[in-house]
């Protein structure tokens, strides 16, 4: 499988990715992303922003731990859950080949831009003349 840049993808690679995003869609698991990057945080201080209920938080969780972004341990009585900050980092490495690829558009196409607007001064200064 190629991507738009022409390069070739490992197909664990794009597996894992689909499930990354597939997890980050929802904005509730966005925020207990957001939460855990400030460090590890117990199943009940994340549910605690949230409107939803023990078991609705259970799931989102249990998406965050399938997609391998968060890994959630116990601590005694109390589950803790941890960002992999490498899920992130893969997530951020593929989208970082994708904003050098528009950068180099758009500085083609800057470039593109600049020489019609010369041709333009110059056919003008020829027909004005």
């Amino acid at each position: 499988m190629f991507d738009i840049l022409g390069q070739k993808h490992n197909h664990m690679v794009v597996d894992n990715l689909d499930t990354t995003f597939a997890a980050l869609s929802d904005p509730t698991r966005r925020a207990m992303v957001e939460r855990l990057s400030r460090g590890p945080a117990s199943v009940h201080g994340l549910t605690e922003p949230f409107a939803l209920s023990q078991q609705m938080i259970s799931k989102h969780i249990a998406c965050l731990v399938r997609a391998r972004i968060v890994v959630k341990t116990k601590r005694g009585r109390e589950s803790i859950c941890t960002l992999r900050p490498e899920a992130i980092k893969t997530v951020s490495d593929w989208a970082f080949r994708y904003r050098r690829f528009w950068e180099e558009s758009f500085d083609k196409l800057e470039a593109v831009v600049k020489q019609m607007k010369e041709a333009e001064e110059r056919d003008g200064k020829k027909h004005g003349e």
